[in-house]
């Protein structure tokens, strides 16, 4: 599996980038292909990311989403990547 992962992720890419317009069938594909909680975990990873790019502290984000500040902590490094997906998705959203 490993020798076609990246074939695997594109396909998986280019399957949301076609049916992105349709949030229904978005959402039941992403229900289908996450567990439950890794959809969950997609909600919050989100949340923590806004929020980081508002500047709130890890602690207050831990707190208020109920999680570690290990968890908020991990999303912080990716957002140090200024060239990273958070980044451009947060200027293209104009979220920051």
């Amino acid at each position: 599996m490993k020798n076609n992962s990246e074939q695997y992720k594109k396909e998986v890419l280019d399957i949301i980038y076609k049916i992105a317009k349709d949030k229904n069938l978005l959402e039941s594909f992403m229900q289908d292909i996450l567990t439950p909680k890794e959809y969950d975990n997609v909600g919050v990873r989100w949340q923590i990311v806004k929020k980081l790019a508002k500047g709130e502290k890890h602690e207050y984000i831990a707190s208020d989403l109920k999680l570690g500040v290990a968890t908020v902590t991990r999303g912080s490094r990716e957002m140090r990547n200024k060239d990273g997906g958070f980044q451009k998705v947060l200027k293209f959203l104009k979220l920051k």
